[in-house]
């Protein structure tokens, strides 16, 4: 039995990269062309929602969303998520109408196909440099003015599967206060069972999501970041135990 387990999850990882790869393929002259200005970014979310639900539907992923509060269109945010899936990018994009950009690892633009558009769509990030995180509260504040949105996994990376949810850095609270946005929190709760890193597991199934009330950061300061940092570090853990209860 757990030949057979093993050889599906092999398939299923190759058929997950096929999903991703395929409309990527299909629509790669639609794609160079609605990158080719950042005011045409809005066409390319458009695309890129497309291209998330199809690789969740081709997966076999029921998502599931439950929203406490609904984002205002035209409106900024700061969209924020547990992270412990290759499946997370997608499933964001579907929870989220409102156009965003991803704030996210350098490591990523490194991935065929996919790398090239993240690379040039996102807000890369390398950790491990200062001069390079102030560039990332440089290059949002821009984003910010266009009416665009940011989406950061305050987790950083991705935790040991055993860890229910990583301690958040500061990164995406500081910002939200420095910009005076909402911040959006949104626990995703099965897909680590679903879809994650670890390469002989998952399966088809139900995706849950809830997307919280918002937290106001109107009056803060930088002084706040860590509270700010607790209150949606608590939110989500609750949320996610709620989950597995």
């Amino acid at each position: 039995m757990k030949f057979f387990k093993s050889i599906f999850w092999v398939l299923y990882r190759i058929w997950f990269y096929i999903l991703v790869a395929l409309p990527i393929v299909v629509l790669f002259p639609i794609l160079i062309v609605s990158i080719l200005k950042e005011s045409w970014y809005p066409f390319f979310f458009k695309i890129s929602r497309l291209w998330a639900r199809f690789i969740l539907i081709g997966m076999g992923f029921n998502v599931k969303i439950q929203r406490e509060q609904i984002p205002e269109a035209h409106k900024s945010y700061m969209f924020i998520a547990n992270h412990t899936s290759m499946a997370d990018i997608m499933l964001m994009l579907v929870t989220v109408k409102n156009p965003f950009v991803f704030v996210g690892k350098k490591e990523l633009a490194k991935i065929p196909l996919f790398g090239f558009f993240y690379k040039r769509t996102s807000i890369l990030v390398d950790r491990s440099s200062p001069k390079s995180r102030q560039a990332v509260f440089l290059r949002a504040q821009r984003r910010l003015q266009q009416g665009m949105s940011i989406c950061i996994f305050p987790e950083g990376g991705v935790p040991d599967e055993h860890i229910v949810l990583d301690e958040f850095k500061d990164g995406a609270f500081r910002m939200a206060i420095n910009h005076h946005i909402p911040i959006v929190p949104i626990t995703f709760g099965d897909n680590k069972k679903r879809f994650s890193y670890t390469f002989f597991s998952g399966s088809p199934g139900q995706m849950r999501v809830k997307m919280h009330k918002f937290i106001s950061t109107e009056g803060l300061t930088v002084e706040d970041t860590k509270r700010l940092n607790t209150q949606a570090y608590d939110l989500l853990l609750n949320q996610l135990h709620a989950f597995n209860s």
